[in-house]
């Protein structure tokens, strides 16, 4: 998962783009770039970790122009090297520069296009280098010196129909425009919004409308599937659906947890939908032990807050912080290897004694996914003197990998995978372990808007809407993007799709 801006607008625009990923900064702790036009030439800084760390005072003097892109990464696939950072960057046609998020599910494929047909070098194992020689190559079909909307519009149609996937994008033309556009699922989220200055009307395309608000634009709309906006440097704006939309299914579980409370997806709020996943959860728990003797409840922060503050109201249980969290360390779920993520754990939160004491506590947690961090925290939960620690997940069991941009390939790194409820209950040290219902969950969302008749929960169901995902893909995907084949290939510090290329090239 990753976290896209771009900005066309009257002035410079390199510190309203430092400033917007300072708020996407939790959708990638890996890797942050900028990328701006300023009359065609291109300005780059790129690097691996947090926004506050790769850009400094004469980073930002350099990125001057009045529109461009940028992008945090968290990676998906591929190791954590700086030359994975994004946006990348093409000369031909015109200039391209490309931020995405999300996951293609045929790259093999098109890398073998690339090179065979297209003629086209893939330097690295990201997607995204993939989906930008793609999209380069269908605007270059054009043929024309200025590049027209409708030119850019018939290249992301092209590109469509060439890809397959879960992703969204903005992608820059130098001295031209930003286009911005989103898989035929629209599983993978984006919205733009504009701004009313003295000089005119700006806009700005980003994952989630809180970077929107966060530098005053006003949310016009979420881009829908297949569609892309286009955005020219004189400030006009475009728009055109490029591909037949497919069935319409956002990523449920950005609701879950990725997304920031005060973001707006799909017309959906999602902070009320965590809510409602908290009242929907308490009423399972009163369903299944109406004579329950929890004393309190307590978040594990931060994303569960909303969902466990709710769940203790309408249990009428006192809620109460009992963990105190560094903010210093990045999400756990995000670190790129397991020994890692369990290093962090107790580096991250810190217990409060007093509210953990001789009770019967229950913990919310917004979902469990490899039982490393849930795990860990149940037990110092125990140190910290609790008579009993019950345990509740605001999301289903995940039991399935996920192939849309989301970092859980290989299914037998997910503690429920091949385990009972009752099992993961063991394994975690829990005294009870309550997951919300699928039902429930989707619910939760779709209360929100209810245009929205599906949503993609792969990880939970198995299901995946693509239709291009079976069980040889998956072997595949595990293979190479499991906790041990990432490590693997940070030794040896070659890549997959650099395989491919020198076999195809054998």
């Amino acid at each position: 998962m990753c976290g896209l801006v771009g900005v066309v607008a009257k002035s410079d625009v390199g510190v309203c783009i430092y400033d917007t990923l300072t708020v996407l900064q939790h959708r990638g702790q890996d890797a942050a770039g900028i990328m701006t036009s300023d009359n065609g030439k291109l300005n780059l800084r790129k690097d691996n970790g947090l926004v506050k760390d790769v850009f400094r005072t004469r980073h930002m003097r350099r990125l001057t122009g009045q529109m461009g892109i940028g992008h945090v990464r968290y990676p998906t696939a591929g190791s954590s090297s700086p030359a994975l950072a994004q946006p990348f960057y093409v000369n031909s046609p015109y200039g391209l520069a490309l931020a995405h998020n999300g996951n293609l599910t045929n790259t093999p494929e098109l890398v073998r296009e690339l090179f065979n047909a297209d003629l086209r070098h893939i330097n690295t194992d990201s997607d995204s280098e993939v989906l930008l020689n793609v999209f380069a190559h269908e605007l270059q079909q054009v043929g024309k010196v200025i590049p027209t909307p409708d030119d850019v519009f018939k290249a992301v149609a092209g590109m469509h129909a060439r890809c397959r996937g879960g992703y969204a994008a903005v992608a820059m033309i130098a001295g031209y425009g930003i286009v911005g556009f989103r898989d035929r699922n629209g599983i993978r989220p984006l919205v733009f919004g504009s701004r009313k200055t003295a000089n005119g009307i700006e806009y700005m395309m980003a994952s989630e409308s809180v970077a929107l608000d966060s530098q005053g634009f006003e949310l016009v709309r979420d881009v829908a599937p297949g569609e892309a906006v286009y955005i020219d440097v004189d400030g006009n704006l475009h728009a055109k659906v490029c591909t037949e939309p497919g069935r319409f299914t956002p990523c449920i579980f950005e609701h879950v947890y990725f997304a920031r409370p005060d973001s707006l997806m799909d017309s959906i709020s999602v902070y009320k939908a965590r809510l409602r996943m908290g009242e929907k959860l308490a009423e399972k728990v009163k369903r299944l032990r109406p004579d329950h003797d929890i004393d309190v409840v307590i978040p594990i922060p931060d994303t569960s807050r909303t969902s466990a503050l709710e769940l203790a109201n309408r249990l009428g249980i006192k809620y109460r912080e009992g963990f105190v969290k560094n903010r210093y360390i990045g999400r756990t779920f995000i670190m790129p290897g397991q020994s890692q993520r369990r290093k962090s754990v107790r580096q991250k939160l810190n217990a409060i004694e007093l509210e953990f004491k001789g009770k019967n506590v229950l913990l919310v947690d917004d979902s469990i996914v490899r039982g490393t961090t849930c795990k860990q925290i149940i037990q110092m939960a125990r140190d910290a003197g609790a008579n009993k620690v019950y345990f509740a997940s605001a999301a289903p069991a995940i039991r399935y990998p996920n192939v849309y941009g989301i970092d859980m390939p290989a299914a037998s790194e997910l503690i429920a995978n091949g385990n009972t409820d009752q099992e993961v209950q063991e394994l975690i040290g829990a005294d009870w372990l309550v997951y919300q219902d699928l039902e429930d969950l989707i619910a939760s969302s779709q209360e929100g808007n209810p245009a929205i008749k599906e949503y993609e929960c792969s990880v939970f169901n198995g299901k995946y809407v693509t239709g291009d995902v079976d069980e040889v893909y998956l072997k595949r995907l595990e293979n190479s993007r499991s906790d041990q084949a990432k490590s693997q290939r940070k030794n040896s510090g070659f890549s997959k799709e650099n395989n491919l290329i020198a076999d195809l090239q054998e």
